[in-house]
């Protein structure tokens, strides 16, 4: 059975899994865990955008 989630509900468990991922281990490269982001929570293009320019804005 699959769960309908709300509209940006996978952009937020997308930036929350990177988040955790970073401070497990800060060394790691964005690209890659946006990139495994965007395959784990199924986002699309625009939304795989919207992370890239996240997170280089973080730095």
């Amino acid at each position: 059975m699959s769960s309908i989630l709300p509209k940006g509900e996978d952009i937020r468990r997308a930036v929350k899994w990177i988040s955790e991922q970073l401070q497990e281990n800060p060394d790691q490269i964005v690209q890659k865990l946006v990139n495994e982001a965007v395959l784990r929570f199924n986002l699309s293009p625009k939304d795989s955008e919207f992370l890239i320019k996240f997170y280089s804005s973080q730095k």
